[in-house]
């Protein structure tokens, strides 16, 4: 008889003890379940936010066609908060969707560009809306209106001396062949030439090679996954540093 609490007592020790280790498996679960359920780091990229890219072709109004793909990769790392939103060396891709050839009489080149894509080292793919505020590496081109068109400069200075040398060189043809009355003859008729020369020949194309610095700016906040911007194995060695 004896035996029957013992054995009642080593029950109730078992219960208990089962008991506690289910309420702490329970207790656990839901701690681990929020912590699944972080939300990743996000961060936003303001509108405005200008980075500087650098073209990988070159383009030129004479051969492009709208709906060609344009790429790029930025050339400085753009940062926030001291945090690396956009690493140096990221792709940019975009599309050309207007161009304007230069007209003989009047009307300077003209090319349009938005950018549409940022791809990270790390392989995050982020769409964007991109323009272009400003293009420091152009010599002849500027940068008008709020879309970012870039603009061939005027070509008044190219005119002016292709109808001058021709003029001048009408002069001396003139002069050895009639004297000072030559001169004249041959000045106009050079002067006339060099017009007829800048009216039918188009101005210049807008030409950006390969390389060539552009400015590009955000035109609508983005947002960004912050913990993806890195690249995998640029976190494993940071994790392994902090051990």
């Amino acid at each position: 008889m004896q035996s029957i609490p013992r054995t009642l007592l080593a029950l109730a020790v078992i219960c208990s003890t089962m008991g506690l280790a289910a309420q702490d498996t329970s207790a656990s679960l839901p701690a681990k379940a929020s912590e699944e359920k972080l939300p990743r780091a996000k961060t936003t990229i303001p509108a405005g936010a200008e980075i500087l890219v650098a073209l990988k072709s070159a383009i030129s109004t004479k051969s492009a066609k709208i709906g060609d793909p344009v790429y790029a990769s930025t050339s400085f790392p753009y940062v926030q908060n001291e945090k690396v939103l956009i690493p140096a060396g990221t792709y940019v891709q975009g599309r050309i969707t207007r161009i304007t050839r230069p007209g003989r009489v009047k009307g300077r080149a003209e090319l349009l560009i938005h950018f549409t894509t940022l791809i990270y080292p790390s392989g995050y793919t982020l769409l964007l809306p991109g323009g272009i505020e400003n293009i420091p590496g152009a010599e002849h081109a500027t940068v008008k209106g709020e879309e970012g068109t870039i603009q061939q400069n005027g070509e008044k200075g190219h005119d002016m001396g292709t109808v001058a040398g021709t003029a001048a060189t009408g002069t001396v043809i003139g002069a050895a062949a009639g004297g000072l009355k030559g001169a004249g003859v041959g000045a106009a008729t050079g002067g006339a030439l060099g017009l007829a020369i800048a009216l039918l020949s188009r101005g210049n194309d807008v030409r950006l090679e390969s390389g060539t610095t552009l400015q590009m700016v955000i035109q609508r906040a983005v947002d960004v996954d912050a913990d993806r911007v890195e690249k995998p194995e640029m976190n494993n060695r940071l994790v392994r540093v902090e051990q």
